[in-house]
């Protein structure tokens, strides 16, 4: 609060508790998220190809190795979420949620729902080791992650 400018009564006129504030940060992280996504989605599918491509392009892209403040939410605070009170966690189960249901839309028709949680923990997973390793071999397990998630799910048709 200090190095904000506020002081502890400023921060508690805004916000109950600390975890308001954290249920607070991560909505609007997976809303600024999701509409930067979103954003990278729609312009690949103007460029041709598929939602799911499109979506793998956009998530594993080099870029969210290094910029973890635009990148995902769920990727940068999954570690931590087990060892909060339970409205965070509450708030990090619907974000991981809505994770999935991006990826389920994304799947061709034919496509089982728990296809959409193997490929949305793969994504998160594979962004997570890219950042903890960096370079170049951050960027060839981003790679890896989108050739094989094209290979195997993408079937060129949309939902």
């Amino acid at each position: 609060m200090k190095e904000a400018g506020l002081t502890h009564g400023g921060f508690y006129a805004h916000f109950e508790s600390r975890d308001a504030l954290l249920v607070e940060a991560m909505q609007r992280a997976g809303q600024d998220n999701l509409g930067s996504l979103t954003d990278g989605m729609e312009r690949r599918l103007r460029q041709g190809g598929t939602r799911f491509r499109a979506l793998m392009e956009t998530y594993l892209h080099d870029a969210h190795i290094e910029r973890t403040e635009e990148g995902c939410v769920i990727a940068a605070l999954a570690s931590e979420m087990t060892r909060q009170h339970e409205a965070v966690l509450d708030e990090a189960r619907r974000r991981v949620a809505a994770m999935v249901e991006l990826v389920r839309a994304a799947l061709h028709s034919g496509a089982e729902d728990r296809e959409a949680v193997v490929v949305a923990s793969t994504m998160v997973g594979a962004l997570q080791l890219a950042r903890a390793l960096g370079g170049e071999a951050g960027r060839d397990i981003l790679a890896q992650a989108r050739r094989s998630l094209i290979e195997r799910h993408d079937h060129g048709a949309q939902r």
